[in-house]
């Protein structure tokens, strides 16, 4: 099975240029996901720098599940 996009360049490149770097986009996002993982559970915070880790987090997963973006 395939699948075919085309684009109208140069009129679509913003389009274009966002399907092509899109694994790019995920790697990144995956990355910021990690990186907020290890400074909730391991990092040495005070009790509002933690909250506010923790809120951060909980809307960086609420904006991906509002996308419709599963990271997993």
């Amino acid at each position: 099975m395939k699948a075919t996009i085309e684009y109208n360049l140069p009129d679509d490149q913003f389009e274009f240029d966002n399907a092509v770097k899109s694994m790019k986009m995920w790697h990144a996002l995956t990355e910021i996901k990690d990186e907020l993982r290890a400074i909730w559970k391991y990092g040495d915070l005070k009790e509002n720098q933690f909250e506010m880790v923790e809120r951060i987090r909980e809307k960086f997963f609420e904006i991906l599940q509002e996308n419709e973006i599963n990271l997993d």
